[in-house]
């Protein structure tokens, strides 16, 4: 159904690894774009170039970390310069607090590097992408942000404030660019299924004396569908805004949390 939709593309998406990072590498592929992956270790991109290249369309990974401006920058022109243009930027490079420290109150140092990597970072690879986007008419900007905005909890307070900065910041972004057809919106995911999500359940469920299992069904039924989505079931919505389907969309955000927020 999404085939052709993003033929003769080519999209920039961070933070490439072996969840939502390649979940949306796979889907922009699978709709005809070409893209270049950016990630600190090749060991996360290097496995995904390979599924892309499967898949019949042209992939190349970039050592990235987009907390350096110069960095982010090279992942953008090397995507240019080797694929032929940029069209899509997806910001999905994200770091969080570690919740396994320590924690008896306010803490400022704590946010400290959220915000260094969810607002600065991904501030500095969409400008440093602008100038490519411009030049081919437009594009799309798709900043990946989180239920936490709405459901913050103290453990995670500076990854909460860093993605709603973020949010903000997209709005923003979203009036300066659209007279360059510019497009800037977010997807928020809520909790998703996979390493990440089952090691902090198993280190909850620990405290609680429960299992990690009993902890998913409960968080499940606070949503409306009694569900967990997969990186697989939210990139589409990437895709969404990624492709001309959003062509009059911006500045928007999209909750994909199986309903667990409405409005």
């Amino acid at each position: 159904m999404t085939a052709g939709l993003l033929a003769g593309r080519v999209a920039i998406v961070s933070g490439v690894g072996p969840g939502m990072g390649r979940a949306i590498a796979l889907e922009l592929a699978r709709a005809g774009a070409d893209v270049a992956l950016g990630a600190r270790r090749e060991s996360s991109w290097g496995p995904v170039v390979e599924e892309v290249a499967a898949l019949g369309r042209r992939a190349i990974g970039i050592k990235t970390d987009i907390r350096d401006p110069e960095q982010g920058k090279r992942l953008a022109d090397t995507a240019a310069a080797d694929l032929g243009r940029v069209d899509v930027v997806v910001n999905n490079a994200f770091a969080e607090e570690d919740w396994r420290e320590p924690f008896d109150g306010f803490d400022p140092q704590r946010w400290r590097e959220p915000i260094d990597v969810n607002v600065f970072g991904a501030l500095a690879l969409s400008q440093a992408c602008v100038p490519h986007l411009r030049a081919v008419g437009g594009g799309s900007i798709v900043m990946i942000t989180t239920l936490s905005v709405k459901n913050p909890i103290p453990l995670l307070a500076g990854y909460a404030a860093s993605k709603r900065a973020l949010m903000t910041a997209a709005q923003v972004l979203a009036k300066e660019l659209g007279p360059a057809k510019i497009r800037v919106n977010c997807v928020a995911p809520g909790h998703i299924r996979g390493r990440s999500l089952d090691e902090y359940f198993a280190w909850i469920s620990e405290q609680r004396g429960t299992t990690p299992d009993a902890l998913a069904d409960e968080i499940a039924a606070q949503n409306a569908l009694p569900h967990l989505a997969t990186p697989d079931e939210i990139a589409p919505a990437v895709l969404f805004f990624a492709s001309d389907l959003s062509r009059v969309i911006t500045g928007q955000t999209l909750d994909v949390n199986c309903g667990r927020t409405m409005g």
